[in-house]
């Protein structure tokens, strides 16, 4: 049952009102506390002067959440298409403010306290993020799994892999410039929209600001939406899939070093530390490492080329750098150089079986070779495909134009 909520009916803004700022609120059976948050948040502009609309974005809800908002003074958008980011997409799409506002509407949000998200708007940041443990977290509001491990954890992901300057990065009440929103291009449908966009504001060089806001328990008598490993899961991996540098760069510079190192160790003979002896084992670690990461080294290079050729990542001039560090036909010359060296070196070992009359060999020395043979082969297989499909990556596509008949 929805509480008598004393507060002024306002009709809602027409589309020939002037509107600075947007409040957009994602809502999915929120009855009990929609119409507090759009109260609030209306309330806030009447005290500050401030000409502006609150929408509520509608995720298919089952009880009257819609009909409450509306009675409230806002404007509900009917969102089809089920997911956090889906709505919060469609609800600041129909927004008409200069200034956006999202936040949840579950009243875990003071919608009353939007003075300084405005204020920093107003002297030309891009977004503005509000930041829960800098203003405090009442009893209650943040389970400890999430207040200690995990929004810490995501957010210093985060700021690991690109650099930003957030110290809350999972906080949900956040404002922006609308112009700024459009050059961000976001399509997450679920709850990794929040790190999209502040992955995506520093990617393409947003200014960015915080201020410390209150996290009060929500008014839920339900169970929240989001689910932590789920959730938690699917921020993870946006984030990994928008950093080539660490998903894939970073670990085959390891692998290939520790690989490389491991190999060159062993390759004089048995080496014995303490009381465990270091030998071929040993060295086939080395090899299997050294390839795994030259794979993986690929894997950068077609992820960082396809990226920003198809717009998942800015167009900087390091594919162009890439592609022309190692064009088709250097990477194919490199590639017979590291077979042949292979091959020659396979090809000695059976030189020397035939010099023994295909009797036995010396396995200690015979297999060292072999191993620093096939992992030369196998490298320069994978350098000649690669660079084929390196090249293809940096194609363009012509554009087709329509025949004219003369």
């Amino acid at each position: 049952m929805q509480a008598t909520l004393a507060a002024p009916r306002i009709a809602p803004n027409t589309d020939a009102d002037p509107v600075e700022v947007s409040v957009v609120m994602p809502c999915l059976n929120e009855a009990r506390t929609v119409g507090k948050c759009v109260i609030k948040a209306i309330k806030a502009f009447r005290i500050m002067g401030v000409s502006g609309e609150v929408i509520v974005a509608d995720n298919g809800s089952t009880d009257g959440s819609q009909a409450i908002a509306r009675e409230h003074g806002a404007r509900v958008i009917n969102v089809p298409r089920r997911g956090y980011g889906s709505a919060l997409q469609a609800g600041i799409e129909s927004a008409r403010g200069e200034f956006v506002i999202m936040g949840d509407a579950d009243d875990s949000y003071d919608f009353g306290k939007l003075e300084p998200f405005i204020e920093q708007l107003r002297k030309g940041d891009d977004i503005v993020m509000g930041n829960r443990f800098r203003g405090g977290i009442r009893p209650g509001a943040m389970p400890a799994l999430h207040k200690y491990f995990g929004n810490p954890f995501l957010t210093g992901i985060l700021n690991l892999f690109f650099r930003s300057p957030i110290g809350d990065a999972q906080c949900g009440l956040r404002g922006f410039r609308k112009d700024a929103y459009h050059k961000l291009d976001l399509s997450a449908p679920g709850m990794e929209f929040a790190s999209e966009m502040v992955v995506k504001a520093c990617l393409n060089d947003l200014k960015m600001s915080e201020v410390p806001i209150i996290l009060h328990p929500d008014g839920r008598d339900r169970p929240p939406h989001m689910r932590s490993f789920r959730d938690g899961w699917r921020n993870l991996r946006f984030m990994l899939l928008m950093c080539p540098l660490w998903l894939y760069l970073i670990p085959a510079s390891m692998l290939i070093t520790a690989g490389l190192a491991l190999m060159a160790w062993v390759t004089a003979g048995p080496q014995v530390i303490g009381t465990v002896t270091f030998d071929v084992h040993t060295m086939l670690l080395g090899s299997l490492c050294a390839i795994v990461g030259y794979q993986t080294f690929w894997l950068w290079a077609f992820a960082r080329i396809h990226g920003s050729t198809c717009g998942l990542l800015p167009r900087t001039s390091h594919p162009r750098r890439l592609s022309a560090l190692l064009p088709l036909e250097r990477g194919l010359m490199l590639g017979l150089f590291l077979i042949a060296s292979g091959l020659l070196l396979n090809g000695w070992l059976v030189f020397e079986w035939a010099r023994r009359d295909f009797g036995p060999l010396d396995i200690q020395v015979t297999l060292r070779f072999a191993i620093w043979g096939f992992t030369a082969l196998v490298v320069g297989i994978q350098t000649m495909f690669g660079s084929f499909f390196l090249s293809m990556l940096g194609m363009t596509r012509k554009k087709s134009y329509p025949s004219i008949a003369i």
